[in-house]
């Protein structure tokens, strides 16, 4: 297997030739001046005229040197700089950044450069993680199946209804994961099928309510609703909309106390590029200030431990990319100890 070699270092380079150039043309211009010089050093008035035709070039040289270092300086060494990080970058070092300096005329060039080659590095560890997570999600479920059927075929279980259910479950929480990792990925790619339609947004809410009444109240919550207008429309994908605010109002009932209150608000947008502001508030205990930013990446979960598996850790970055293939805006706002509120945003259509 042939490797590639390393790129040759272009500084070097210039530099072995610049320093053979400038000695060169000192010698050349040094050398006609001395030659000029001897040859009329019998006439004064010729002479001076000559040491003067002569010495112009060796100032023009010494003028020409120092802006060629000037020019190398503030342009030749920066841009140098970041083709030599662009070649790290092509050879995989995602690590590799351009020194900034502030002083420089390229620092913007590099700060924006910096920003976007550390976009790459968090995307590629991202993808990194993506595989580690998918594998660590996939593997309990798969051998939990595989234990319990070779357990009655081992004859260690009996094929009771117990085991059968059992074994069920992992088939459907396997399910629910590849369907929600197949919805993720078209969403992510804008490939994801949209059916958009004019609706009132209290109708949604009704039937929101309607799903989680009985389940709030069984764990002693509040859940309550207030919508600024009743006959406020918006078009969207009911389903799909109606999947990210269920996303939302599940995991604020797993994370709210008993006496605690979820509360689903709907308003006109504060920004006048959006219609609507639906928010989903809840009094549980809040997420910690350094996870909030990452609360929305695939598999995240607050619980590190990762003991409960009823859900997947996809629901949070569906619930993004799908009001994003709105074309609206979801962010999260959270207190440790008071609750956290889920802000949507959507366009008139």
């Amino acid at each position: 297997m042939s490797t590639s070699s390393p790129p040759p270092n272009r500084r070097s380079r210039f530099i072995s030739f610049a320093i053979f150039f400038i000695i060169t043309l000192i010698l050349f211009v040094g050398g006609i001046a001395a030659l000029l010089y001897f040859l009329f050093s019998e006439y004064t008035g010729v002479r001076n005229i000559w040491i003067l035709i002569c010495g112009a070039p060796v100032v023009l040289v010494v003028v020409g040197i120092f802006t060629i270092f000037n020019l190398y300086t503030r342009y030749g060494r920066p841009l140098e700089n970041l083709f030599d990080t662009i070649n790290k970058i092509e050879e995989g070092d995602l690590s590799a950044r351009v020194k900034e300096n502030t002083s420089d005329m390229f620092s913007e060039l590099f700060k924006r450069f910096n920003k976007m080659v550390g976009e790459l590095e968090r995307a590629a560890q991202q993808r990194r993680n993506l595989t580690a997570d998918i594998a660590h999600e996939l593997r309990t479920p798969l051998h939990i199946i595989q234990g319990n059927l070779e357990g009655v075929i081992d004859g260690v279980y009996q094929p009771t209804p117990e085991h059968i259910n059992n074994t069920l479950d992992e088939t459907r929480l396997l399910t629910r994961l590849v369907n929600d990792l197949q919805t993720l990925s078209l969403a992510e790619t804008g490939q994801l099928p949209l059916h958009p339609t004019l609706f009132l947004l209290a109708d949604l809410i009704a039937d929101l309510t309607s799903s989680f009444s009985s389940q709030a109240a069984s764990l002693g919550i509040h859940l309550q609703t207030h919508l600024a207008d009743e006959n406020q429309q918006v078009t969207a994908d009911y389903d799909r909309l109606n999947q990210v605010l269920s996303n939302l109002i599940s995991n604020a009932l797993r994370h709210t106390p008993q006496g605690g209150k979820i509360s689903i608000l709907v308003e006109p947008a504060r920004n006048t590029q959006y219609a609507v502001r639906i928010t989903v508030q809840d009094s549980g205990s809040g997420i910690p200030p350094e996870n909030l930013p990452f609360i929305f990446d695939r598999f995240w979960r607050g619980d590190k431990s990762r003991s409960g598996r009823t859900h997947s850790g996809l629901g949070l970055a569906i619930a993004k990319q799908l009001i994003h293939a709105h074309d609206g805006t979801i962010e999260a706002q959270s207190e440790l100890g008071t609750g956290t509120s889920f802000i949507i945003e959507l366009p008139n259509g």
